[in-house]
């Protein structure tokens, strides 16, 4: 089948290669020329695992193909998907702006059915609006399909290629078919696909991201509790995570959660529930959460150094929001960085692929090592932010060598307590045991 995918950043890049994957010829659209003439000499734009393989092999083949031309790449295309940015405006509504754009162009330049897909997190109701800008200029027939994407950064091709479930919001059985045989390959082992009205399927995606949300902030207040009440997080975590009801996945507690989605899309899901005069309280709780968990690593390395960063050395492990990406939107690291700045002390990071974004956005108002142990040179205390794999069975003896203090605020519970107190080290964790050591020389 030929397709189009609107939209060349992270959901639309995979989506089309992805696509390419299963045979079907695919023609990824994006209006930075520039951009496209990279895709299209084989220079991936994005890290995530896995991805550029495909990619690499699809554009030889030529099932994956790129174009800055609306018209042009979506000729003889029986779906249109739309991967368009939907970014927060400044009340938390997701802006449309990109979408409805690009809806109001299809309408003039359309010569046959298809159907068009919200590929892009939407809010409810936009299937009608992109509806709506089409029919102003349309001369053909065409449907709106909602098609929300569930992919993790780290995992996305993986998660494409063997979905859990894939959810779609189809009013016509012509539309229903056409999106039926395009994901048969991918639900050949049995996952259900999910065929609902389009106004369910908009809020299934926002639902579903929400609720991670919420089961990750929970354990965050969770981790409060427990240093308070001399209880392990760890052992909280895994009594709870073996209720079948409840499932051991998002539990995991941490400095919180960043993105492109999560924050976002929970911010919009509150925008929206205000629209209709709904207030939506655990949502509103569940954000408030996530701000203050970004900096809770904060008062306890001012306090460690008795209120004196200033003129302090840090290191940092990890500046993506998670590890197996390079996105840095709303990543806790850089909300920790910039209070330490503020407080007089400096920062030497680490992060195996996303240190061009934060040079891209900080210049040079902090310094970036070649690895994780050249970080550590003259640092007062370690730092870690984002729990990649590198970072998880370290040698020791380097760290201990290279920092001044043997200090380590984990803000991703990564090593264990006991390895940790035996090598001397004062170590702050989430939700665990304190081990400390004054070893910071004052």
């Amino acid at each position: 089948m030929k397709i189009a995918v609107i939209g060349t950043g992270y959901v639309g890049l995979v989506t089309g290669t992805c696509f390419a994957e299963t045979g079907n010829q695919v023609t990824c659209v994006d209006i930075d020329r520039s951009k496209v003439e990279r895709l299209s000499k084989g220079e991936i734009t994005i890290y995530e695992p896995g991805l550029e393989k495909i990619f690499l092999r699809n554009l030889k083949e030529e099932r994956l193909h790129f174009a800055s031309d609306l018209k042009s790449g979506i000729q003889d295309a029986k779906i249109l998907f739309l991967a368009l940015p939907t970014p927060p405006s400044e009340d938390g509504s997701a802006d449309l702006k990109y979408v409805l754009g690009v809806a109001a162009e299809l309408g003039k330049i359309m010569d046959q059915y298809v159907v068009v897909v919200d590929k892009s997190t939407v809010p409810v109701g936009t299937a009608e609006k992109v509806t709506a800008a089409i029919a102003q200029h349309a001369a053909v027939e065409f449907d709106v399909v909602s098609n929300p994407e569930f992919l993790r950064e780290g995992v996305a091709v993986d998660d494409f290629m063997k979905p859990d479930r894939v959810v779609i919001g189809a009013e016509t059985e012509r539309a229903r078919k056409l999106m039926s045989e395009l994901y048969a390959p991918f639900v050949r082992s049995g996952n259900p696909l999910i065929f609902m009205d389009v106004r369910s399927a908009e809020l299934t995606k926002y639902a579903a991201n929400s609720f991670l949300a919420t089961k990750i902030s929970f354990m965050n207040e969770i981790s409060q509790l427990c240093e308070r009440l001399d209880a392990d997080v760890d052992m909280v975590r895994l009594g709870v995570g073996s209720d079948a009801r409840i499932g051991k996945r998002f539990l995991f507690p941490g400095i919180g959660y960043g993105g492109s989605c999560f924050p976002k899309d929970v911010q919009a899901l509150v925008k929206s529930s205000k629209e209709v005069n709904y207030d939506f309280k655990i949502l509103e709780a569940v954000m408030d959460v996530n701000e203050r968990q970004k900096l809770h690593l904060f008062p306890k390395i001012n306090a460690y150094f008795n209120n004196e960063l200033k003129g302090k050395h840090f290191a940092f492990w990890g500046l993506a929001f998670k590890p197996n990406t390079d996105d840095i939107r709303e990543a806790p690291a850089l909300y920790i960085i910039d209070a330490l700045l503020a407080a007089g002390a400096t920062v030497t990071a680490f992060d195996p692929e996303a240190m061009g974004n934060v040079k891209v956005q900080m210049g040079d108002a902090i310094g970036f090592a070649d690895n994780q142990y050249a970080a550590l040179q003259g640092a007062d205390a370690l730092i870690i932010a984002t729990e990649w794999n590198e970072f998880r069975t370290p040698d020791f003896s380097k760290i201990t060598q290279q920092l001044k203090n043997k200090v380590i605020f984990d803000g991703r519970n990564l090593f264990d307590i006991r390895t940790v107190a035996e090598m001397g080290f004062h170590y702050v964790s989430i939700g665990r045991q304190t081990i400390q050591h004054n070893n910071n020389g004052q």
